[in-house]
């Protein structure tokens, strides 16, 4: 089959990715063998693509995030047949979707409702499975207390499944941020009850607001650079949720407010065999949620085929650091 793949970590200017032929994926007994049809693509894999090179000899093969069609099946899988139209997101220690075909444990899946395209399908899993851990953890709703939640990148695809889920699922207050009059726009779009800018001070506007505390904090984005202010609009006993990866934050400032410090790693289930299934149930609800209408996929910018320059075009964009939503590419 074909694929996208590299050798050595490199920087944009240095784009390497090409488009060869690779083996077929190997079945694991709880594997489902998908024909890719549509891809979404993260900042997070761009960011591995220029830190993480292949072992001697080997190639590296990126992407988890996709939509499709079931082609194959291991022994023990029982909830899909072939031709079903599944989405998901993957294992990061094996093979990604930046290929034709997708070896996936058939657990963190589930099936594409017939109103959802491919493209549309393929813009949730990442955003709504982390958003939703982010801020529910191992539940099905905020923990109790949890009343105000301010979004820090309400714009992106964490973000904006956030503020959806929460509209959706809670009766919690969404106070979302963007830095521009589009991605103020578009977090508005989400269902935000209020939107800040992030690129000034935030404890000043919530004060503008006689908001004097939030319950939670959800930070997609330079947290570590943040913690002094964020610690400042918690209330005490609070919750800072982070889902990106930086320079280990001092969380002094959270210590004087006994504040909860989560993070969250969308693949950390699969990775240690810890009830992956509910992963899939996560994305069966949300599934639901967009067929009633109560929460949209996020797709904005829309590329075609599998192709290196159309990879390369995935990336520009997310490397900006200013996408809205999500680069969904088409296959």
């Amino acid at each position: 089959m074909k694929a996208l793949v590299y050798e050595k970590a490199h920087s944009l200017d240095n784009f390497a990715i090409k488009l060869i032929k690779v083996a077929e994926p190997i079945l694991r007994e709880h594997d489902v063998l998908v024909e890719v049809r549509a891809i979404g693509v993260n900042p997070g894999e761009a960011a591995i693509r220029s830190m993480r090179s292949a072992e001697p000899g080997g190639r590296v093969l990126l992407g988890w995030e996709f939509a499709g069609v079931v082609i194959g099946a291991g022994l023990a899988v029982q909830r899909f047949k072939i031709g079903d139209r599944v989405f998901g997101t993957g294992d990061m220690t094996r093979d990604g979707c930046w290929a034709e075909r997708l070896a996936v444990d058939h657990r963190i899946i589930a099936r594409i409702p017939d109103q959802i395209s491919f493209c549309d399908a393929a813009s949730l899993p990442i955003g709504a499975v982390t958003a939703w851990e982010a801020m529910f953890r191992d539940r099905d709703t905020l923990a109790d207390g949890i009343n105000r939640v301010l979004i820090l990148g309400g714009a992106g695809a964490v973000g904006s499944l956030a503020t959806q889920l929460l509209k959706a699922k809670t009766k919690a207050f969404v106070v979302s941020t963007g830095s521009r009059s589009d991605s103020k726009a578009w977090c508005s779009g989400m269902g935000a009850d209020l939107v800040l800018d992030h690129a000034v001070d935030v404890v000043a506007q919530l004060a503008a607001a006689d908001i004097s505390y939030v319950d939670m904090v959800l930070s997609t984005a330079k947290s570590g650079g943040n913690i002094g202010w964020i610690a400042k609009v918690l209330r005490p006993f609070g919750h800072l949720s982070v889902v990106d990866v930086g320079p280990s934050p001092d969380v002094t400032p959270l210590i004087l407010k006994s504040a909860s410090l989560h993070t969250e790693m969308v693949f950390s289930r699969i990775i240690h065999g810890s009830a992956p299934h509910i992963q899939g149930g996560i994305l069966e609800t949300v599934a639901a949620l967009v067929v009633e209408g109560r929460v949209r996929p996020i797709a904005t910018t829309l590329l075609n085929g599998l192709m290196a320059g159309t990879m390369k075009a995935a990336h520009e964009l997310v490397e900006t650091g200013r996408t809205i939503g999500k680069v969904v590419i088409v296959i």
